[in-house]
């Protein structure tokens, strides 16, 4: 019986190795498979980022050369709108050598002006007020001060020497000012 016994324990310890190696081997095969199928995902996935990175930069450069051709387009608008007083200047300036009148030159020069500010004007751009008002760093550049008698002088713009102006409400020159000291 001892025989019937060990012969029994031979044979499960033969049928248990066989069921190892049997789990052995189909465990490594699903682990390949998935490294295999992850190795897939990686390669998928970097693709796409490869072609979002491609479009991305071809918007930004797409984005790029449409502002350029926008400031140049901007510019030949203005421009464009600047050609008649241009033409006015220059019939003024014929005008003149013919005639001689200055005060036909003052009437034709006063339109002209009128004219280039309303261009100007329908583009954005405004006149700083400065005489008489409170001395603003943002808006004045001061050349000198003046002394003054008046206390409410004090700190007040006297003078305007070169006038400011905004643009859509941003300061792009400031007003050259002399104020009171």
């Amino acid at each position: 019986m001892d025989k019937d016994k060990q012969e029994k324990e031979n044979n499960e310890l033969e049928n248990d190795e066989s069921q190892e190696n049997t789990n052995d081997t189909s465990s490594e095969n699903s682990h390949e498979e998935e490294i295999k199928s992850l190795k897939k995902e990686i390669e998928e996935h970097k693709d796409k980022y490869l072609r979002l990175y491609a479009d991305f930069e071809n918007l930004r450069k797409r984005a790029m050369k449409e502002k350029i051709e926008q400031i140049k387009l901007a510019s030949e608008e203005l421009i464009v709108n600047l050609l008649p007083v241009l033409d006015d200047l220059e019939r003024a300036q014929q005008s003149y050598q013919q005639n001689k009148n200055a005060e036909a030159l003052e009437e034709g020069i006063q339109l002209i002006y009128q004219k280039f500010l309303k261009i100007l004007e329908q583009r954005g751009l405004k006149p700083i007020i400065s005489k008489g008002e409170i001395f603003n760093i943002e808006m004045h550049e001061a050349i000198t001060q003046i002394p003054v008698e008046d206390e409410t002088l004090k700190g007040k713009v006297m003078d305007e020497m070169e006038k400011g102006y905004y643009l859509h409400e941003k300061v792009i020159r400031f007003a050259k000012v002399i104020i009171g000291n």
